[in-house]
């Protein structure tokens, strides 16, 4: 699992990344219309084409412009999290540099154990190859 800056670094990239396809979303899916209601010329001059665009009927643009605004509210819910349980917000540098110091004291033990349970497990295996090399015999 990545650490939490890393998270928050994820989930800012797909943010932006919703927020992009949302707009794509949103300006390729409507419904091109004057800007003018009282207006009879088409929304783009004859001259100009108008962008390729799919779309959608007012309901389904609405639903999925909801959706869209969903998704963009849950991310940053997400980020928002990822900000409160950062380490050392609520800590101060003290707090902070005693808190590394007995996890490296934590680190050097478990290290110790490692090396003696290694030392351990070459012991057992030369007894065991020891008694296998009797029964040989």
């Amino acid at each position: 699992m990545a650490d939490r800056l890393t998270q928050l670094q994820d989930c800012l990239d797909q943010l932006l990344t919703q927020f992009y396809a949302s707009l794509r979303y949103l300006s390729s899916h409507h419904d091109s219309s004057s800007l003018d209601p009282q207006s009879n010329q088409p929304p783009y001059p004859a001259s100009d084409t108008a962008p390729t665009q799919r779309v959608d009927s007012p309901s389904d643009f609405k639903a999925a412009q909801k959706e869209l605004a969903q998704d963009l509210v849950t991310k940053t819910k997400q980020i928002e999290y990822l900000i409160r349980v950062l380490p050392g917000l609520e800590s101060s540098e003290q707090q902070q540099e005693e808190r590394i110091g007995r996890l490296e004291m934590e680190l050097r033990e478990a290290e110790e154990e490692r090396n003696r349970a290694a030392k351990e497990k070459e012991a057992w295996m030369r007894e065991l190859d020891m008694a296998i090399m009797r029964v040989r015999r």
